[in-house]
């Protein structure tokens, strides 16, 4: 058994470059995960310095000095930033009070909905099993206060943690674009001289990387703000909460739109009934879903490595599961960055001779 692993090890990380490689990424990797929580707000801060460094960058090819481009895109950031910040959250947290209030009224209606499927379709549906599942229907009803209470203790430290990312990280983010030669510089310092290996991996990913979180956040606007302008043409409850999730929706591919689905069926049959309007909303909204699905994601993506679909579900829930919302957000990038390891340690096995190393 040793002598087999040996084999395998000799055979796979002969190469120092491969080495190295691997070390690097299991530190990155285990410091993240050890110290991310104490450190959140650097992350995050790291993370939005890199998706805005590809405008700092076009504006500096464009003849504009550094500095005045960190500025204006800083500036563009914190505008967008305070609009989300002052203008949207604050309306989606009163729909959803709206909506946590009204949920015994849609519930009570849900279940009177329910009530007439035995007579409707009573080959498929008894009243003995629909009496049971309304039951339990109301028994949930009466744990929404309980769950309210915790959901507002919890938002103490929300806002609480709000605050200090409201602080921070905007001024982190303007520190990273300014003086981003600067910090490489340092870290690079620390790094093996012998990482050609590790560079090319770099190189190789750090464009896909960029543009698909670029491509995912003008999704996630186009995406909700299209959702939300049809929502409010149909003057449907909770437009715009539904648009956000809508929106980003997009972030777990294959699974977020049916997911989201549910609750825009759900408050559109709860307001209209299954009448035409209910039917002309869900084929205005399966018609958005189409169009992002087979219009904008090939024209945001079209540089994107194709992953088998089994791969991505794996790096969302994986990726998902360790790091929240950016593991899901960067799921597809960070499974794009395994197999480009993958096949530069699979490269590294190889000698200069073209044999492979034993």
């Amino acid at each position: 058994m040793t002598k087999l692993f040996v084999r395998w090890f000799r055979r796979n990380f002969s190469n120092p470059q491969a080495i190295i490689l691997t070390l690097l990424l299991v530190f990155i990797f285990l410091a993240i995960w050890l110290v991310g929580p104490i450190i959140m707000p650097v992350l995050v801060a790291l993370v939005i310095a890199y998706l805005l460094d590809w405008a700092v960058s076009a504006l500096h090819r464009k003849g504009l000095p550094r500095i005045p481009a960190v500025i204006f895109v800083f500036l563009c950031f914190c505008t967008v930033s305070l609009t989300i910040l002052i203008g949207i959250i604050p309306l989606a947290g009163q729909q959803l009070e709206t909506l946590f209030q009204d949920l015994p009224t849609m519930i009570a209606q849900i279940k009177k909905l329910l009530l007439t499927l035995p007579d409707k379709y009573p080959e498929f549906i008894t009243r003995e099993s629909l009496e049971a599942l309304v039951q339990q229907l109301g028994g949930n009803v009466n744990n929404i206060g309980d769950v309210l209470v915790s959901f507002s203790l919890a938002s103490f430290k929300n806002i609480v943690s709000l605050l200090i990312y409201m602080i921070l990280v905007p001024l982190l983010v303007f520190f990273f674009l300014k003086d981003k030669e600067k910090i490489l510089s340092w870290f690079l310092r620390w790094l093996p001289s012998e990482r050609e290996l590790s560079t090319r991996v770099w190189v190789e990913v750090d464009g896909q990387i960029g543009a698909y979180a670029r491509g995912k956040v003008v999704e996630i606007f186009i995406v909700g703000i299209v959702s939300y302008i049809s929502f409010i043409v149909f003057d449907l409850n909770y437009a715009l909460l539904l648009g956000v999730l809508v929106g980003f929706s997009v972030l777990i591919p294959y699974v977020g739109a049916t997911l989201v689905t549910i609750p825009v069926a759900l408050v559109g049959l709860i307001q209209w009934g299954p009448n035409d309007t209910f039917l002309y909303l869900m084929i205005t909204y399966l018609i958005i879903q189409a169009l992002d699905g087979n219009v904008l994601v090939p024209l945001l993506f079209s540089e994107a490595n194709n992953l088998h679909p089994v791969a991505i579900i794996a790096a969302v829930l994986f990726f998902g599961g360790i790091w929240g919302f950016w593991g899901v957000f960067f799921a597809i990038p960070l499974a794009t960055l395994v197999v480009a390891v993958l096949e530069a340690l699979d490269s590294a096995k190889v000698s200069p001779t073209g044999l492979e190393a034993d």
